[in-house]
């Protein structure tokens, strides 16, 4: 008799815990219900939107995701309830489907945080605009790309960062948009662009396969010379940033430089910093990096009147032994590395030298100067230029201390405004 109680304890048991477990699965599945599309729970007027590719391609996302964690759901309740499988094994696989739900919950707060900002007034449509400048910093001269949607999105912090396309997204499902964070101080200023384009820089470089080759040459350098091994080594670890710069710098001319400058002014001992294995330049021989391609691109004395403030800035004496004599080296290499960048032949652009991609011929500092006194005094023809261009000639304005910040902003928001409106 007392082994029969047993029994029936144990059944009553098990029955009660794989109760337990399938409410537990039935809550999931009420959960995953609530997850509406982005089109049915976001307000924003339509010049805010977000680019259509983009939204096809995080609805279709999330719509397999959610489907996928249904049927799996769905198929645990129905072994907890016909198989004779343990308890302990019930609740190991509802562990990991709790895991998945969390995961496609974060991937659906990635997108919700660029989303929703749409819906805000004013800086909706500014971020529209900026779609827009983020995806003209990718059309290049006589070459062009295959490149996945590209949505920006404003976030606390001085720097700008890019979470690219193809790469995994919490759980491991690869991530179909780029989605690109621009810092909310920035905004609306012509050193914007430079952050901006920086980040479309880091996907441009990735879709002409820049880094791994010009590493290699890099890398050769560094075993050949020993006298600048240490310089050449370093280029190539922070290369990467580097051509991230050269793109802005492709694009934007000296307001890139000047962008770049706003963003590293930082107190003393982390300008001078050298931090192993951080893939960024420290932020005084980067600039003196953007600088560099700034003198080979687009010859002016503004460079040098440029390197000097920054200099002026952050001097060197005083330093230990050991920096100044890492300066020396890197500052001893910077033209032939510049040179390098330009003439770089990657494999993918079929001959062509890196510098050619970029509109260069349109973006001298004199022609700049040219645009804006003729674009000034009419907005209609400012509107109808590239937006890069656009931010190129305002920056370049900007730099000669021709326009006030006010102007600079006053421009700029209407060119966002006008761009976010042609795009609907």
């Amino acid at each position: 008799m007392d082994t029969q109680g047993t029994k029936a304890d144990l059944t009553q048991r098990d029955i009660r815990y794989r109760s337990f477990l399938i409410n537990e699965a039935q809550g999931l599945l009420t959960r995953l219900k609530q997850l509406q599309p982005f089109e049915m729970s976001m307000p924003m007027v339509m010049a805010a939107a977000v680019p259509y590719m983009a939204q096809k391609e995080i609805y279709t996302l999330m719509t397999a995701g959610k489907a996928h964690l249904t049927e799996r759901v769905l198929s645990f309740i129905k072994n907890v309830k016909t198989k004779n499988t343990s308890i302990e094994r019930c609740q190991a696989a509802y562990a990991v489907l709790k895991l998945r739900f969390n995961s496609l919950l974060d991937q659906f707060d990635i997108f919700c945080d660029v989303v929703s900002q749409r819906g805000e007034n004013e800086t909706g449509i500014w971020i529209a605009g900026l779609d827009v400048l983020a995806r003209d910093a990718l059309v290049m001269t006589r070459f062009s790309v295959e490149a996945p949607p590209m949505i920006c999105y404003l976030d606390r912090g001085h720097g700008a960062a890019i979470r690219r396309a193809h790469t995994r997204l919490p759980g491991g499902d690869d991530n179909p948009v780029a989605v690109i964070k621009i810092p909310r101080e920035r905004m609306v200023a012509s050193g914007i662009g430079s952050s901006l384009i920086h980040e479309v820089g880091h996907r441009g470089s990735a879709l002409l396969d820049l880094i791994s080759s010009l590493r290699l040459v890099l890398d050769d350098l560094a075993a050949k010379e020993k006298t600048y091994s240490q310089a050449w080594t370093l280029l190539s670890r922070w290369i990467s940033e580097i051509l991230s710069d050269f793109w802005a710098i492709g694009f934007l001319g000296i307001s890139a430089s000047t962008g770049l400058i706003s963003v590293v002014s930082l107190p003393r001992y982390f300008v001078f910093r050298a931090v192993d294995d951080d893939p960024h330049p420290f932020p005084w021989i980067r600039v003196k990096i953007s600088i560099a391609f700034g003198k080979l691109l687009y010859p002016d004395d503004q460079w040098q009147r440029l390197e000097h403030l920054w200099e002026t800035f952050y001097p060197r004496p005083g330093l230990p032994v050991a920096i100044q004599q890492l300066l020396q080296q890197l500052e001893a290499v910077l033209p032939r590395f510049a040179q390098l960048v330009k003439e770089h032949r990657p494999p993918k652009l079929k001959g062509k030298q890196l510098y050619e991609i970029f509109p260069l011929h349109e973006r001298q500092p004199h022609q700049l100067r040219a645009r804006y006194q003729q674009w000034k005094k009419d907005l209609n023809l400012l509107a109808r230029q590239r937006p890069s261009l656009v931010f190129a000639t305002i920056g370049q304005a900007r730099a000669d201390n021709v326009i006030t910040p006010f102007t600079e902003n006053r421009l700029l928001t209407k060119m966002l405004r006008h761009w976010a409106l042609m795009n609907i």
